[in-house]
């Protein structure tokens, strides 16, 4: 379900807060029925970081959501987004990510990469504030896991530490020949 926002509310995302307020009257405006209930959104950017689009993809129960990936990047895919930002709430009002937030955002990086539509951030959000993983490191950390990389990826950066290493390996003899002489 796509979220329509009037086109004051479309706007550039600048800094992590902005993605709060916007989601925080989002999430107002939903039916209290729903609100204890986790839900998932994808917002979609253009390349100068104004909002294309916000997703709801999932809907779950009181304690977690579940996204695949084909929900996550359909329709950013299809209105041409560039990047996107994960937001979801905890209706708990905790904001620490889970070791299942993680999981996802890790996958998602992963396929972001693969269909060249990079994952910014992952926003959880409650009535308290927010928690972003871009803010908080957890991004960083979460591209340099190795848990949802493709093989074929896995292979290509095997081939190209090699290189490296030859190309090291090369210029330290090449040295060595030098200060020898």
């Amino acid at each position: 379900m796509e979220i329509r926002l009037s086109k004051l509310h479309k706007t550039k995302i600048e800094v992590h807060a902005d993605v709060y307020e916007i989601m925080r009257m989002v999430l107002q405006r939903e039916q209290k029925i729903d609100r204890n209930r986790e839900h998932l959104w994808v917002i979609g950017l253009a390349a100068d970081n104004t909002i294309l689009l916000v997703e709801l993809v999932s809907m779950g129960s009181v304690t977690r959501t579940i996204a695949e990936p084909m929900e996550i990047f359909s329709l950013a895919l299809q209105k041409r987004c560039v990047k996107i930002i994960l937001v979801h709430n905890h209706p708990s009002g905790s904001l620490k990510p889970s070791v299942a937030d993680k999981d996802t955002t890790d996958r998602m990086i992963q396929v972001g990469r693969i269909v060249d539509v990079p994952v910014l951030d992952h926003c959880i959000i409650s009535d308290q504030g927010y928690f972003s993983f871009a803010e908080d490191g957890l991004m960083d950390d979460l591209s340099k896991s190795l848990k949802y990389v493709a093989p074929y990826e896995l292979m290509a950066r095997g081939r190209q530490l090699g290189k490296e290493k030859d190309r090291q390996r090369a210029h330290g003899s090449r040295l060595a020949r030098s200060r020898a002489r």
